[in-house]
């Protein structure tokens, strides 16, 4: 089968399209004729050789896939040979074919595509877990979300918007997709190029409140300023460190505050658990989707021969929303 693959690790130059022995699936998997997957930051860390898939499964890059299930393993009900699906995998997206458990399957709604399916997973599945399932943000509250124009954070925001309709969402965000993520949806933007130290300004728009949550990927750079722009009872919960994993925290404001600090990665979750967190979200989260009330935003679709020129996409920040890579033609 013909497969995205890695010639060592490193930049750009080490993603090679080629062809590989065709995978099996084992008792309790599918075999996943992969439509469609998306090009997820965390591809861009393992390409560089610092995220080593889960053992056992593919060392192919992609963490979801968008297709029709092709061949069931030993065990599997309730599913059947042309079934339209998507799934979370540990590893294997940039392939013609990839394995995944039956019990991380979610059915394509009629209305939505095969490239839109392909943005599911790993954003809305991660937005979804963090902020309702740990963060348990409830209609009324107010959070920060960081990233304004990313996988996760449009997901978060189309999320929020669709499950608590009454929620205050105050974003940071790129000059340049300030507009966008308003229009998408957040109350406030701010400007992190102007506003590294964001607290005055949510101080302020939270009549000195603060907020309930705040999902954050950025890590060590925004340590202090989420600790004081937190409510009491507040949540940070931290699922990137893209700006470094040390700073200080002022440990005697988070007891008087009661706030909570939680870290979080999806991937690496047991199987099991994964199941769980995916039978919630399409439990209450997969119907919106089917309604259009939420629809993936894609900044543009590659083929997967144009694999290097959708990662620079990614490495430059030039995106708002998903970035699909499409496998097969439908």
């Amino acid at each position: 089968m013909k497969a995205v693959l890695l010639d060592g690790f490193g930049g750009l130059e080490v993603l090679k399209v080629g062809e590989i022995d065709k995978p099996a699936p084992k008792e309790g998997e599918v075999l996943v004729k992969v439509v469609a997957t998306s090009i997820n930051r965390p591809d861009l860390v393992q390409r560089a050789g610092n995220y080593p898939p889960p053992p056992g499964d593919s060392e192919i890059l992609g963490l979801e896939v968008s297709g029709t299930i092709a061949e069931l393993g030993a065990g599997v009900e309730g599913w059947q040979v042309g079934d339209r699906v998507i799934s979370l995998v540990g590893g294997g997206g940039y392939a013609e074919y990839a394995v995944a458990y039956a019990s991380h399957l979610m059915r394509i709604p009629e209305s939505v595509s095969f490239e839109e399916a392909a943005c599911i997973c790993e954003s809305y599945i991660t937005a979804f877990l963090n902020v309702f399932m740990i963060g348990d943000f409830q209609d009324g509250q107010t959070a920060i979300l960081h990233g304004g124009g990313g996988g996760v954070n449009t997901a978060a925001i189309q999320l929020s918007k669709a499950l608590t309709p009454n929620s205050k969402l105050i974003v940071t965000a790129h000059p340049a997709k300030m507009d966008r993520v308003s229009e998408l949806g957040a109350d406030l933007v701010i400007n992190f190029l102007e506003n590294p130290d964001f607290t005055g300004i949510v101080k302020e728009y939270t009549a000195k409140k603060g907020v309930d949550l705040i999902l954050d990927h950025v890590g060590a750079k925004y340590l202090g300023p989420n600790m004081k722009s937190l409510a009491y009872k507040g949540k940070m919960v931290s699922i990137g460190v893209i700006s470094g994993i040390k700073a200080e925290l002022n440990l005697a404001l988070m007891m008087v505050k009661r706030q909570q600090i939680i870290g979080s990665v999806l991937r690496s979750r047991p199987v099991p658990e994964k199941a769980e967190i995916v039978a919630e979200f399409t439990r209450r989260a997969l119907p919106k989707f089917a309604d259009r009330t939420i629809v993936p935003i894609i900044e543009k679709a590659f083929t997967i021969d144009e694999v290097v020129e959708a990662h620079r996409m990614m490495e430059e920040d030039a995106h708002f929303g998903k970035i699909v890579l499409k496998i097969a033609e439908t």
